[in-house]
């Protein structure tokens, strides 16, 4: 086996039973986790103000780390047939969504003069976790959501267009009733949206509220039908939860003969 071929089954998904894989996979989520931990604390000032050179030395590593991981990643790619490619192929996998947020979680660091912190995106690298699930366990859980999202795919986009629809003429109507009275508030219908949606998600912050009798009236009823309609997706894929576990359920099974129980009906 070629050095590159062993690099990229260390890096990505090795053989079953491989150790170095998963000892790599555990190190590198770990470490994924540590710089979230690192990020948060980071942001409290006088966390910060005690250990401000241990919290840039484990940045130092953690960048060099990721760095090498990032190099790897790119340089064995090629051994997928999909990447098979020298050039195209990598710059196809360096495009993936994946590479994509690890590739930005450290180039910050190589670019200063950006001003960005994007460090926040290692939290998304906390998805690779899903790739040391092997136990069957969160991967059996992903593939029922996966089959569940796809089999009710018509039934949650048309939810999605009826919450669309439902927001912009939510919006218009309160644009309509509020704006001779609270011009700044209700300037336009895309800004009436923000009170649209903070109504129909039954959130309510208060800062956006209609004075108007008519507008108080298509508020109380927007605010109810939207206690309905954001409930419909919850039911879709609740059904669907449902259905799909009784479907993969086992019958029961007598204990004694063997045989499936519930099958007959009407029996005394």
């Amino acid at each position: 086996m070629s050095l590159r071929k062993r690099v990229d089954e260390v890096v990505t998904v090795g053989r079953p039973g491989d150790k170095l894989n998963r000892a790599f996979g555990i190190f590198i989520v770990t470490l994924i986790g540590l710089n979230v931990v690192a990020l948060i604390a980071e942001s409290v000032r006088s966390i910060h103000a005690l250990w401000p050179r241990l919290f840039s030395l484990f940045e130092l590593v953690s960048v060099i780390i990721f760095t090498v991981e990032y190099v790897a990643r790119l340089w064995s790619c090629v051994e997928k047939p999909t990447y098979h490619k020298p050039v195209r192929g990598r710059l196809r996998f360096a495009v993936t969504p994946l590479a994509m947020v690890d590739l930005l979680a450290i180039l910050p660091f190589y670019l200063p003069f950006t001003g960005l912190d994007l460090r926040f995106l290692r939290i998304l690298r906390m998805m690779r976790i899903f790739r040391l699930a092997k136990l069957g366990r969160y991967s059996q859980s992903l593939q029922i959501l996966n089959r569940v999202m796809t089999a009710r795919k018509e039934q949650l986009l048309c939810t999605l267009f009826v919450l669309l629809l439902l927001v912009i003429i939510a919006a218009s109507l309160l644009y309509y009733a509020e704006n001779h009275v609270q011009p700044e508030a209700f300037s336009s219908i895309p800004a009436a949206m923000w009170w649209a949606v903070s109504t129909l998600t039954t959130v309510g912050y208060g800062d956006i509220y209609p004075m108007t009798t008519l507008g108080k009236f298509m508020a109380s009823i927007i605010a109810v039908l939207g206690i309905g309609m954001f409930a419909l997706p919850t039911g879709i894929l609740g059904a669907g939860f449902v259905e799909e576990v009784g479907r993969n359920q086992k019958p029961a099974q007598c204990p004694h003969c063997g045989k499936e129980i519930g099958g007959a009906k009407g029996t005394a």
